[in-house]
């Protein structure tokens, strides 16, 4: 069992930075799961942001982040990051980070473990 806590998340004027914080407890979490970021608006499905190998090796990214948002883990403080800059009004969303077993999925349901989510609004 794994139990995932966001963290970071605030009100941001467009073009500015976040930095997401996800705490990671229970189960071994550096060498058993692969870590991704999701977001949720309003009315819209959860969307795959990024996702990043159980060593920290392997990266992937959604095509709307890609070159904005970077995804990185601390496997010795069970930690995972998401570095967002250059942020624009339609990232405002709930951001979620997940755990889950095998290949980096963008399907959400290929992850087993989420937290509870932390908001991020960006003003125009």
């Amino acid at each position: 069992q794994v139990q995932l806590a966001e963290s970071g998340g605030g009100l941001v004027q467009a073009g500015g930075s976040l930095r997401l914080s996800c705490a990671a407890s229970g189960r071994r979490f550096s060498s058993s799961y692969t870590m991704g970021w999701f977001r949720q608006a309003p009315g819209k499905e959860r969307e795959f942001l990024a996702g990043i190998s159980s060593g920290g090796g392997a990266t992937r990214y959604a095509d709307s982040v890609k070159g904005r948002f970077t995804i990185s883990r601390d496997n010795a403080k069970n930690m995972l990051y998401l570095q967002m800059n250059s942020l624009k009004p339609e990232d405002t969303a709930l951001y979620y980070c997940a755990a889950g077993g095998g290949i980096i999925s963008t399907t959400p349901s290929r992850f087993d473990y989420w937290g509870q989510g932390t908001q991020v609004t960006v003003s125009s």
